[in-house]
């Protein structure tokens, strides 16, 4: 028998896989709640909306599962028409992928691979250097200021010949500040038109009139550089359907297609976002409610002292630093799940006004010396 280390990794039984891989963080998904005993326990982390899919919605879903032996619409054609109209952007702009991670997903194939470069905030939305990454490119984060807003100046300054892509974030997740209209025209004036800036708005239905956020629609059609991203993850509630869509000029559109995984968007997906656009005016009352809840729940934290940045998002951010871990477990005693960020901070989803109460208790006791 031959000695095990005189034999070729292709003939040992041990797969060769990409190096890049060894670089890679796993995504960490916001886990769920341990029960407590005598408590109701609820997840806080992963910025899920509370509430169920209308049941209108809910209705065109069960109705659509009748086909669920038939592919989809590899292009989403009615979905693409409805954004298309409910955005007023020409069809050919519009791209429906799994997310808006999953289309920025194909932004990346499509624009960025080896010796290119992805310029980003830091921190930000954790599959941000994870997808850019596995694209073969090189993520290059800019750290938030102070009050975890995007340093907008220093992102233009990091772009370089290499640089492929610019993202934002805005509201920017963990965090929650938004990134303003006036900082979004420096940045687009200061990028080369030849580099893409993706402007990824996943959780844009929060955010209250007076924030200054820009008009992405306008922006976008004023530039064939810009990508918008949207979801309807966050405020429609339809995050376990996996459905998001890019609003790009045709030719990178186009490219997004070509980058698209096949029949990416499922039927039953499709038709809930659709029935979920007819549906808006009933569903932002519900988002109504949420944004009514983060103003409270950070309206209290400050009253405790808590130096918490203002959301425009679904969620509050506690930079706790080192102790992390510590207020994520006080956290998990009384049976909330959060999401706990290394030494940076916690984010914690607004949900149910009693998991938003009973969080408030934590954080108070926390607070106390």
């Amino acid at each position: 028998m031959a000695d095990p280390a005189t034999v070729p990794a292709a003939a040992s039984g041990v797969p060769r896989l990409r190096a890049v891989l060894d670089d890679v963080p796993s995504y960490v998904p916001g886990r769920p709640p341990q029960a407590a005993d005598g408590v109701t326990p609820y997840k806080l982390a992963s910025n899920e909306n509370p509430y169920p899919p209308l049941p209108s919605v809910l209705d065109v879903v069960a109705r659509a599962a009748a086909d669920a032996n038939r592919y989809p619409d590899m292009l989403a054609t009615g979905l693409t028409a409805a954004i298309g109209a409910h955005d007023g952007v020409p069809q050919e702009h519009v791209v429906a992928g799994p997310g808006s991670v999953g289309v920025l997903s194909q932004v990346l194939t499509a624009a960025a691979g080896d010796g290119d470069e992805v310029v980003h905030a830091w921190r930000s939305f954790e599959a941000y250097p994870i997808v850019v990454r596995l694209s073969g490119a090189t993520p290059v984060p800019v750290p938030l200021t102070a009050d975890g807003r995007h340093d907008m100046p220093a992102l233009a300054a990091a772009v370089t010949e290499r640089t492929r892509l610019v993202v934002v974030c805005s509201p920017n997740n963990p965090t929650g500040p938004v990134v303003t209209a006036a900082e979004m025209d420096e940045l687009l004036a200061a990028v080369p038109s030849d580099v893409l800036v993706v402007l990824d708005e996943a959780y844009r239905e929060f955010v209250r009139p007076g924030a200054g956020a820009p008009d992405a629609v306008a922006l976008h059609l004023a530039h064939p550089n810009l990508v918008v991203l949207r979801t309807f993850s966050k405020a429609y509630g339809l995050a376990g359907l996996r459905v998001g869509y890019g609003l790009a000029h045709p030719a990178v559109a186009d490219a997004l297609r070509k980058t698209a995984i096949p029949f990416g968007v499922s039927t039953l997906a499709q038709a809930a976002a659709v029935a979920s656009l007819e549906a808006e005016d009933e569903l932002l009352e519900r988002v109504a409610a949420i944004v009514a809840e983060r103003e409270r729940v950070a309206a209290a934290l400050a009253e405790q002292g808590w130096p918490v940045p203002r959301s425009e998002a679904n969620f509050v951010w506690m930079p706790v630093g080192q102790r992390t871990a510590e207020l994520a477990a006080a956290c998990a005693e009384v049976g909330l799940s959060v999401r706990a960020f290394a030494e940076d901070g916690v984010r914690v989803t607004v949900a149910e006004p009693a998991a938003n109460d009973r969080f408030l208790e934590v954080a108070a006791a926390f607070r106390r010396p």
